[in-house]
């Protein structure tokens, strides 16, 4: 009786996403609202703003406060 050949275990790559969290968009959008309002509500700065909060919030500049 010869052994019977057993069939590799396929390997499945961990789930990893690039997407930020959910959590961490609201931040930075919320960030970006307090940018542009503090600019007076000035229209067609938005991408500038998102990337200013961005980079405020993930460097840890910028804390929210939960409820």
């Amino acid at each position: 009786m010869k052994p019977t050949p057993k069939t590799p275990t396929p390997i499945r790559p961990t789930t990893q996403t690039t997407e930020p969290s959910i959590d961490l968009q609201e931040q930075i959008r919320l960030r970006a609202y307090q940018l542009y309002e503090q600019r007076g509500s000035e229209h067609g700065r938005d991408l500038d703003d998102w990337l200013q909060a961005e980079s405020e919030v993930t460097q840890g500049k910028f804390k929210t406060v939960a409820a």
